[in-house]
């Protein structure tokens, strides 16, 4: 018997897993380099992007996320690169915002344009957002980033967020070994009791571009001891099945610390998120190596109900669980992945 299946509520993959949450990622330009995702030896100044017409355009992405509403699709988010370089970012949320059937509409940046932006977003409907801020030590911030961008910016851009109402803001950190562990304490005390929730993330082999060796990985389990050596923590309950990061609560009542675990606790088995990168290729794993091409349906006189069947056809065939299978690849093994920039985190 076949392990394909719809519901009323749409498709579920091989592993009974459905459809709820599809990032878009605008464009695959980023103002940064960061090191685990676009180090500037291969992104120097003369690398070749995406040209306009090679992208999907906001037309497009409006016409795809009336799609996939219907078929289970609660949540959208939109990524880079960085979206915010997306001058009409604000137009695009306002659209989007107007489809009936959509929960949450958010989006990721490295904030340092979110200053100027941040009204803008909220006046068109944008629920939340997300801010990856690796160290609140400016060296570290530089190293990590490709010497790009100030610390400060990223911090007024998330106070613009804030009085926006664009919260709970979630501040997410990609902790590498020898890199900036040693700045998290810092990091965290700068955020607690501000009604933000940092979120620390195990460095993952995301793309071909970054160098990951499990050596470099503080785990989850090592921040937890780390942190709760100064301030005591407890596990908060699940708030939704599927939920990403393992969520702890200072016990002073200040706040809450997330963990986002890929490498050492994999949460693939309630995996329900699509990716769209700037390209229009679908792609159902943060590691794929391989999607399927949609912005050639948004172009080529295909119908609305030809664009479902194919996000249909590939998410009733989905079984993606690499982070679960991770450990079982040799070094020279190791599938060639998609570049984060592109598909969006």
């Amino acid at each position: 018997m076949s392990n394909l299946s719809t519901t009323a509520i749409g498709p579920r993959d091989q592993l009974r897993r459905p459809l709820r949450d599809l990032r878009i990622s605008l464009l695959d330009q980023c103002n940064f380099r960061c090191t685990y995702c676009m180090p500037v030896k291969k992104f120097h100044e003369n690398y070749q992007f995406l040209k306009r017409n090679e992208r999907i355009n906001h037309e497009e992405i409006i016409r795809l996320v009336k799609i996939v509403v219907p078929m289970g699709v609660t949540k959208i988010r939109l990524t880079g690169g960085e979206p915010l370089l997306d001058k009409n970012v604000a137009q695009l949320v306002e659209k989007i915002n107007k489809i009936d059937g959509i929960d949450d509409l958010a989006l990721t940046t490295n904030a340092t344009l979110l200053k100027k932006k941040a009204q803008d977003l909220a006046n068109a409907g944008l629920d939340r957002i997300t801010i990856s801020l690796d160290s609140i030590d400016q060296d570290v911030f530089y190293k990590m980033n490709g010497n790009r961008g100030n610390v400060s910016d990223v911090i007024e851009g998330i106070e613009a967020a804030e009085k926006a109402g664009l919260t709970p803001i979630k501040i997410n950190t990609v902790v590498q070994r020898g890199v900036n562990e040693h700045t998290i304490i810092d990091l965290l005390n700068h955020f607690k009791g501000s009604g933000h929730i940092v979120r620390l993330i195990e460095f993952m082999d995301v793309g071909n571009q970054n160098n990951w060796n499990l050596e470099d990985v503080v785990t989850a389990k090592e921040l937890l001891t780390m942190i709760q050596s100064k301030w005591p923590l407890s596990p908060a309950k699940e708030t939704y099945r599927g939920e990403v990061a393992k969520r702890y609560l200072y016990d002073d009542g200040s706040g809450e610390v997330g963990f986002i675990t890929s490498v050492s606790t994999p949460f693939c088995g309630d995996c329900s998120r699509a990716r769209l990168s700037a390209d229009g290729v679908l792609y159902t794993c943060l590691f794929a190596n391989k999607g399927t091409d949609i912005k050639t349906l948004l172009r080529d006189g295909s119908s609305d109900q030809d664009i479902e069947n194919v996000f249909t056809r590939v998410w009733l065939a989905r079984n993606d669980r690499y982070s679960e299978l991770r450990n079982s690849h040799l070094p020279n093994e190791s599938p060639k992945k998609i570049e984060m920039y592109r598909m969006g985190g």
